[in-house]
C-alpha cells in the first residue's frame, strides 16, 4: 500500500548513550517525495494539522532549553526524536532572559536561536510557548519580580503591562528572525500566555503585538483551560488541553486526592477539572462539556499537557508510574485527540539565577502555592534531568510509531463511545473500551475502525474482564479475557486485517509490525477469510503470515533501534559522615497553607557526609546514583549548591559529566525525615524518621 503520511521524524539516532536507528525509512521529516517538511504548507480543520497535503497525528514533547546545557541539546533532541516525538513545544521564561530589569540574556543555555538552529538541524518543528506568564513551576510563572513593582495590573490588556509584553515578544523575534516557518526554518507555531482565564481580548492584543513585530506563522495556540470570560475570535487560537495522573500542586497530602483518575477513562469530554487546582477552580465535567461543544468542537481536538511525569513539591511528592503516562495518551487518542503533547517529555535543571533562585515558591510575589526543590526539575519524564531515559521513554514507543504510520487513516475517525463515559473513583463495573471508526478507501465500501481497550487506572486494581466481545464497523472479535492493568488498540478492517488481538506498531518497507498484547492470545483474521489463532511472535526477522510481523512488547518498545551496546560497570562510591544533624527544624505552613520548604538557615543543621569520587569516572557519561533516608538532600561541589532532591523514592540522581573539571570530593546533606509531617509521601518513599545514607553507585545513563 502506497504511504502517504511520512512527516516530520526520522530514526536516525541514539536513544540513549549507545543506541542507533537502523537505517529505515524516515517517517515523519519528509513529505512523500522525499524532501524535508520543514517550510511546507500548513493548514488545519476541525480534526487535525495538515502538512503539505496530508493529514497527520504529530507527537509533542516538551523540553525547555534553557533547563538544559546548550552543549547538551543536539545528543537530547535526538533521543526525544527517537522516543517518536514529532514537534517539540519550549517555554520562553521571561526571568530566565530578563531577571534584571533591561538586561537580555541569550547566552549560554538561554540562547533560543541556538536552540532553534538545533532543531532546523534535526528538521524537528517548534511551538514557543512565549508568556509573558508561562508558570512551568518557575518563580513567579516566569514574570520577573521587577515586574511586580509597575503598579500595574499583570496579564491585563493595560498599557503598561502590555508595553512590557512587546518589548519582551521584541527581543524573543530577534532570536526567531529567519527561523520561522515560512523561511524554512523550525518553528511552525506560538502560544500566547497560559493557563489564562480572563477576557478573550488580552490574548488577542498579545497576537497583535506579536504579528505586528513580525512572528508569521502556520497557526497560533493557547491552552484551552480554563474557560476564558469572554472568547476569542474563531480560528484565531488553537485550544490545546491537558491531563495529569496526580499533581504536585494539590493541597491534599492523601493518596489518590482529586479527579485525576478521570484521565483513564474514555469520553468526549476533552478538558480536565484536575490541572492546577491550586490556583484554578472548575464546574463540573457536564457543565464544562456542554459549553466546550458549542465553543471548540470546531477545533481539533489537541493536547499540550498530557502528564510524561510529574515534579515533587516539598508538602505533595507524587511518584509516577510508566503505566500513568501510557493508559493516558492512548485514553485521550481513543477519545479523539488527533495530537498528543506531553509535558514534561524531557526533565532539567534550573538555571542559576543573578538575584534569586529560580524555582517556584510560598515566598515569591506571584504563583507562590508550592515549594519547588531549588533545582531539579527531572518531572519523572520519559528523559529525566540528565537524559536518562525512565520506562514509559520505551513504553510509548510503539503508540508513537503507530501514530506516525497510521496517523492520516486515524486523523479522519470520529471516536464512539459506547461504555459509560462518567465513572467514580475506580469503579470496576465493565470495561473501559471505545473505538474509532471512519470509512476508508480499502475497497467494497469497508469501514475502518481502530478499537482502543483501557484496563487501568492509577492507584487502582482493576479486575480482569471475562468473556468480552467487542464490535466496531459490523465486525464482532471473538469473546476474550481483559486482564487487569491491559491497554490495547486493536485494529478493524485496516490494509488488509478483518480484525486482529495484536495492536498495530509500524507500517515500513512492505512489512506491517504488530505487538502482542500481554495475556491475550492473538488471532489475526485476514480480509481473505483465513483465520489465523493462537499466533506467536516470531521477531522482526519471520513473518506470521504473509507481510504481518508478530513481536513481542519488548521488541516493540525498541522496534528500529539497535541493541543498548552499553559496557560499565557499577562503581560503588566510598562516602564518610562529617557531622550529625542538628535539632529539628519546626515546620511550617506558608502563606498557601502548605508546608514550607527548609530554609538557608535550616540546612545549617543538616547531617553532612562526604563523597569521593573515583578519578578516572569524574566528568564522564554516568550518573551519581544516591539511595538515602530522611526527608530531603542538596548535593554540592566546591561550596556551590549543584543538585536537590525531595526524597519520594526514586534515587537522587546525578550527571557527573556536568561537574567542574577534576572534581573528585562532593558534599551531600541531609535533612532528617519527622513524624507525622504535613506531607504526601508515596508508598515507594522510606518512612522511617531519621536519615541515612543507604547506598552510592555510579551508574552509566543507559542503565535506568
Amino acid at each position: 500500500m502506497k504511504r502517504l503520511f511520512l512527516l516530520f521524524f526520522a530514526f536516525t539516532a541514539a536513544v540513549c548513550l549507545n543506541a542507533h536507528a537502523k537505517a529505515e525509512e524516515s517517517p515523519l521529516t519528509t513529505s512523500p517525495k522525499g524532501e524535508e517538511v520543514l517550510g511546507k504548507p500548513v493548514t488545519w480543520d476541525r480534526l487535525s494539522l495538515i502538512i503539505d497535503g496530508h493529514r497527520v497525528c504529530p507527537v509533542m514533547g516538551e523540553i525547555h532549553y534553557s533547563r538544559i546545557p546548550a552543549d547538551e541539546w543536539q545528543q537530547e533532541v535526538k533521543k526525544m526524536k527517537d522516543g517518536g516525538v514529532t514537534i517539540i513545544a519550549t517555554y520562553v521564561f521571561w526571568n530566565h532572559i530578563e531577571e534584571q530589569e533591561g538586561i537580555f540574556r541569550w547566552d549560554g543555555q538561554r540562547n533560543l536561536r541556538r536552540f532553534l538552529e538545533v532543531c532546523q538541524q534535526e528538521a524537528m518543528p517548534v511551538v514557543l510557548r512565549m508568556g509573558p506568564f508561562c508558570h512551568g513551576e518557575v518563580r513567579n510563572g516566569g514574570i520577573p519580580d521587577w515586574a511586580f513593582e509597575k503598579g500595574c495590573r499583570l496579564r491585563e490588556e493595560n498599557k503598561v503591562f502590555l508595553g512590557m509584553a512587546e518589548r519582551l515578544y521584541s527581543q524573543i523575534f530577534t532570536q526567531v528572525q529567519g527561523l520561522q516557518w515560512k523561511d524554512g526554518g523550525p518553528v511552525i507555531a506560538a502560544q500566547f500566555d497560559n493557563e489564562y482565564r480572563g477576557r478573550g481580548e488580552y490574548l488577542m492584543a498579545l497576537k497583535r503585538i506579536a504579528t505586528q513585530i513580525g512572528f508569521d506563522l502556520p497557526f497560533y495556540t493557547r491552552t484551552g483551560w480554563p474557560e476564558l470570560s469572554t472568547p476569542v475570535p474563531f480560528g484565531e487560537m488553537l485550544p490545546l488541553y491537558g491531563d495529569y495522573a496526580d499533581g504536585f500542586w494539590d493541597k491534599d497530602v492523601s493518596e489518590g486526592c482529586g479527579s485525576y483518575y478521570k484521565a483513564f477513562n474514555f469520553k468526549a469530554f476533552r478538558s480536565s477539572t484536575a490541572i492546577g487546582t491550586d490556583m484554578l477552580t472548575y464546574s463540573n465535567d457536564s457543565t464544562l462539556n456542554s459549553q466546550l461543544s458549542t465553543l471548540n468542537l470546531q477545533y481539533p481536538y489537541f493536547t499540550c499537557e498530557l502528564g510524561g511525569g510529574m515534579a515533587t513539591a516539598y508538602h505533595r511528592r507524587p511518584y509516577v508510574y510508566a503505566e500513568d503516562a501510557y493508559s493516558m495518551a492512548l485514553v485521550k487518542l481513543g477519545s479523539g485527540s488527533n495530537l498528543l503533547g506531553y509535558y514534561m517529555y524531557h526533565g532539567g535543571t534550573n538555571p542559576e539565577g543573578a538575584l534569586h533562585t529560580l524555582n517556584e515558591c510560598q515566598t515569591s510575589p506571584g504563583t507562590a502555592n508550592n515549594d519547588l526543590p531549588v533545582c531539579t526539575y527531572d518531572f519523572q519524564a520519559p528523559l529525566g534531568e540528565f537524559g536518562q531515559t525512565y520506562p514509559q521513554y520505551y513504553m510509548l514507543r510503539p503508540l508513537h510509531l503507530f501514530m506516525q504510520d497510521w496517523g492520516e487513516e486515524l486523523a479522519t475517525m470520529e471516536p464512539t463511545f459506547p461504555a459509560p463515559q462518567d465513572l467514580k473513583q475506580g469503579e470496576d463495573t465493565g470495561l473501559r473500551w471505545c473505538y474509532r471508526s471512519q470509512s476508508l478507501p480499502l475497497g467494497g465500501g469497508q469501514e475502518g475502525a481502530f478499537i482502543f481497550i483501557n484496563n487501568y487506572e492509577r492507584l487502582q486494581v482493576l479486575s480482569a474482564k471475562k468473556g468480552v466481545q467487542l464490535q466496531a464497523c459490523g465486525v464482532t472479535l471473538p469473546r476474550m479475557t481483559i486482564p487487569s492493568g491491559c491497554m490495547a488498540i486493536f485494529p478493524v478492517n485496516i490494509d488488509g486485517i478483518r480484525y486482529a488481538t495484536a495492536q498495530l506498531v509500524a507500517r515500513r518497507q512492505g512489512k506491517i509490525y504488530m505487538m502482542q498484547i500481554p495475556g491475550i492470545p492473538t488471532t489475526i483474521c485476514m480480509a481473505t477469510g483465513k483465520t489465523l489463532k493462537q499466533v506467536k511472535p516470531r521477531g522482526t526477522e519471520r513473518p506470521v503470515c504473509g507481510n504481518i510481523y508478530l513481536i513481542t512488547q519488548q521488541e516493540a518498545e525498541k522496534l528500529f533501534l539497535e541493541g543498548n551496546n552499553c559496557q560499565f560497570t557499577i562503581h560503588n562510591c566510598q562516602f564518610n559522615k562529617v557531622k550529625e544533624a542538628g535539632p529539628l527544624r519546626s515546620i511550617t505552613k506558608g502563606r498557601a497553607k502548605v508546608a514550607e520548604a527548609p530554609s538557608e538557615t535550616d540546612w545549617e543543621q543538616a547531617a553532612v557526609y562526604r563523597i569521593e569520587l573515583p578519578r578516572e569516572l569524574v566528568n564522564g557519561q554516568c550518573l551519581l546514583n544516591i539511595t538515602y533516608r530522611g526527608d530531603c538532600a542538596r548535593l554540592y561541589a566546591d561550596g556551590k549548591l549543584i543538585a536537590d532532591n525531595f526524597q519520594y523514592g526514586r534515587p537522587f540522581l546525578y550527571g557527573l559529566w556536568r561537574l567542574p573539571k577534576d572534581c573528585t570530593q562532593l558534599e551531600l546533606r541531609i535533612l532528617p525525615l519527622q513524624d507525622n509531617i504535613p506531607v504526601y509521601l508515596p508508598r515507594e518513599a522510606d518512612k522511617t524518621p531519621g536519615e541515612e545514607i543507604k547506598q552510592i553507585t555510579i551508574i552509566p545513563k543507559c542503565e535506568l
